[in-house]
């Protein structure tokens, strides 16, 4: 029997096309399987596609459109990358204003690989501590970030991973701090 330490916890998972299908999936099962409730939030209405680096993947049902998302009804986000959905988030404006509701209310954020470019986007990253994808190393210097070369890091609300390979140990962070800011 998993343990069900975020039985309950209801996590935001904003995509659009283009996320790192494994950045999602992944983690994803790593929520339910520890109780939460997991809804994928998105700009489109109807379904997301994902990617397996430079190839089109699955396609993923939207639970909940973004235009109808409700910040206040999740009790934390999760931020997959690839390289397409991150740079298509920043620019959606109501994408920034969702991620910066969390940031506001000082709930927890995961974000991995290229899943920061949204957050930077909503200044969020002053001040932390982090690491994401090595390419948004300057991006998030210029921001404030304090960016490290690790597998995982995190600090203050925030857990930043690097790449597909961190999944495992980016997974038990997430769990850890969903679970204390939860309790």
């Amino acid at each position: 029997m998993a343990d069900k330490q975020l039985d309950g916890v209801r996590v935001a998972i904003l995509v659009t096309d283009g996320f790192e299908q494994v950045e999602m999936v992944k983690p994803r099962k790593a929520l339910d399987d520890a109780g939460a409730v997991t809804k994928l939030v998105s700009p489109k209405d109807d379904r997301v596609r994902g990617w397996n680096h430079h190839d089109q993947a699955d396609s993923f049902r939207v639970d909940v459109p973004l235009a109808e998302a409700q910040p206040e009804e999740f009790d934390a986000l999760l931020l997959p990358g690839g390289v397409v959905n991150p740079d298509a988030l920043r620019i959606d404006g109501k994408a920034v204003a969702f991620v910066r509701s969390f940031i506001d209310a000082a709930k927890p954020i995961a974000a991995i690989c290229h899943g920061p470019w949204t957050l930077l986007e909503a200044e969020g990253v002053k001040g932390h501590q982090m690491t994401s994808w090595p390419s948004l190393h300057t991006d998030l210097k210029n921001a404030g970030a304090d960016w490290v070369d690790e597998p995982v890091v995190v600090d203050d609300g925030l857990v930043t991973s690097r790449r597909p390979d961190d999944i495992p140990y980016f997974n038990a962070e997430m769990v850890k701090l969903f679970a204390s800011a939860a309790h």
